[in-house]
């Protein structure tokens, strides 16, 4: 059978049994229905992969497949009210299908973002019942490594529960491949997890702690409209961010969100503090809430290379991984924090949708460190590597709130490697950055699709927010290019200055960009090549030249 996933359509019978009812959520990676079991006669939700096109490598296909048995071989050994509950694996030829409990409720970043930050005694339910959930799976060997306000769900009632097992590990397992992957959400992401460092049950307290800090403070504890790449930078190497709250949560919080994973709040302490701020069963906690969410900005997912053998929970392995070559990154600058939000999903899987299986962002940079790392005197331009060979690759720039028509294709080298995030800038509609950064980590290449950016906004309001957010920025030269649109499009050349962040040692970092502003009917597409200041010629004759031109959309919205 092809390896491209044919989309379902509703009423669909799903292995004889699930009957597809309703789409509730839909992204790059896939689709979650709500769904009737017609031989338990029950709601159900299912969840299906959407896998890569038929070019892609088929140890992709597969790795896919094996990522979302693996959710449901962790959900499946923990057994708990506060963890959503797996019913069956269902399998159409070779795509499997995950049908899990439908729960009726909200997630804490739809709660958050509707009525602002809880009161005590509401956020003490959620940390209670997420420590409940988190000591069951770590009990059966199972960390999370996503506890984020996206993935914990919040019934009318109360009653809290524990989702999105997506990039789960049991810790007897070992690595899907040689090299392996990890997600995380770069705002709630553990600091040694983003690293590179050992994947343990201490990392989820951190989760746990970022969690509760959104739920009092009404925002993550990092800028959830900075690039995936700065956020992680300064979980990494910033100062850990203190919550504003002064009641008795804010102890947890503190005690959680601890750098050094040994130094970390245990769940028992957690759930010790909490139980005596926990109003009695059955008070009607959260009926005074409302459910007015906005399109989400906060489910961004970034995967790193783990390094780490996971035979035990204390075992520790070597910071990067031995492929495909050296990572030296520089510390990227500090950003503020902002509220941040989650779209409304009546399911207790549609979280899914965005980020579960796949997810956004495959990169074995060591997270913490920008993409891009400082261009020293021994890269020059006549020293520069010649480029190889480039080989065609399809890509999807589709987003988490479900806009569609994000297919493209264009050549990159064949050993960069490939990272995906969302980005949310004011005043401009939601992004998706599809990048592809050099072995060495000198140089990139990014498509960047603004889905339904006409007629509402134009490229001299594009070009706008590129300089308000760009350091150092400054335009050195551009072409207008005509493509029939209803605006001209631009090829321009711009460079810009990274500065260093606080307390660090070295220079700035000084780029060249070169890109292309492509209008189509509804989206705007950019497509640039950033390389070293000093590379700037070949960058632009070289690899830009071999790039551009050969850009396709293949499927429009």
């Amino acid at each position: 059978m092809s390896p491209v996933s044919a989309p379902e359509t509703p009423q669909r019978l799903v292995a004889g049994r699930y009957r597809l009812r309703k789409q509730l959520g839909q992204g790059s990676m896939g689709t979650v229905w709500e769904a009737y079991d017609e031989f338990l006669r029950r709601p159900v939700a299912v969840k299906q992969v959407r896998l890569p096109a038929d070019d892609s490598p088929v140890e992709e296909i597969e790795e896919l497949r094996e990522r979302t048995l693996r959710e449901a071989r962790a959900i499946a050994v923990v057994s708990h009210p506060n963890v959503i509950t797996l019913h069956d694996v269902a399998r159409e030829g070779d795509e499997p299908f995950v049908v899990m409990e439908f729960v009726v409720a909200a997630s804490l970043a739809e709660l958050v973002s509707a009525n602002g930050p809880l009161d005590v005694a509401q956020a003490a339910i959620v940390g209670h019942g997420v420590a409940a959930g988190l000591s069951a799976a770590h009990a059966a060997g199972v960390v999370h490594r996503d506890v984020k306000p996206g993935n914990v769900l919040v019934s009318p009632d109360g009653v809290v529960k524990l989702t999105d097992f997506g990039i789960a590990r049991n810790l007897a397992e070992r690595t899907l491949t040689s090299t392996g992957i990890m997600l995380g959400s770069p705002c709630y992401i553990a600091p040694e997890i983003a690293s590179g460092g050992a994947v343990t049950p201490r990392a989820d307290l951190w989760g746990l702690g970022a969690t509760l800090f959104a739920a009092v403070e009404g925002h993550a504890p990092y800028d959830a409209e900075a690039p995936a790449m700065e956020i992680v930078s300064q979980v990494v190497n910033g100062e850990v961010p203190q919550p504003s709250h002064d009641g008795p949560l804010r102890e947890v919080i503190i005690g959680l969100m601890a750098k050094d994973p040994d130094a970390r709040m245990s769940l028992r302490e957690v759930r010790d503090r909490l139980h005596p701020l926990m109003p009695a069963p059955g008070s009607p906690v959260y009926d005074s809430l409302r459910l007015d969410p906005e399109p989400p900005e906060d489910a961004r997912t970034v995967i790193t290379k783990p390094y780490v053998s996971l035979d035990a929970p204390t075992e520790t392995s070597p910071p990067l991984a031995p492929v495909p070559g050296p990572l030296p990154f520089q510390r990227a600058g500090q950003r503020r924090s902002r509220s941040t939000a989650v779209a409304l999903g009546a399911a207790s899987v549609v979280l899914f949708a965005g980020a579960a299986v796949g997810g956004f962002a495959l990169t074995r940079s060591v997270a913490g460190q920008p993409v891009l790392p400082v261009s020293t005197p021994a890269i020059s331009q006549q020293a520069a590597a010649p480029l190889r060979e480039l080989a065609v690759r399809t890509a999807d720039a589709a987003t988490l709130a479900g806009e569609q028509g994000g297919s493209f294709s264009v050549p990159v080298p064949g050993d960069w490697v490939k990272f995906v995030e969302q980005r949310s800038v004011r005043n401009l509609p939601n992004s998706t950055r599809v990048h592809w950064v050099s072995p060495d980590g000198t140089s990139e290449i990014v498509v960047e699709r603004f889905p339904n950016f006409y007629p509402k906004y134009t490229i001299e309001r594009y070009l706008w927010a590129l300089d308000g957010r760009t350091p150092g920025y400054r335009v050195v030269g551009s072409t207008p290019l005509d493509l029939g649109a209803s605006e001209q499009g631009l090829q321009f050349t711009y460079r810009a200055t990274e500065p260093v962040a606080a307390g660090s040692t070295g220079s700035a970092l000084n780029r060249t960009s070169i890109a292309n502003i492509l209008p189509t009917t509804k989206d705007l597409w950019v497509v640039s090549v950033t390389v070293p200041i000093d590379q700037e010629d070949t960058g632009s004759r070289g690899l830009f030249a071999r790039v551009a031109p050969e850009f396709r959309v293949l499927s429009r919205g």
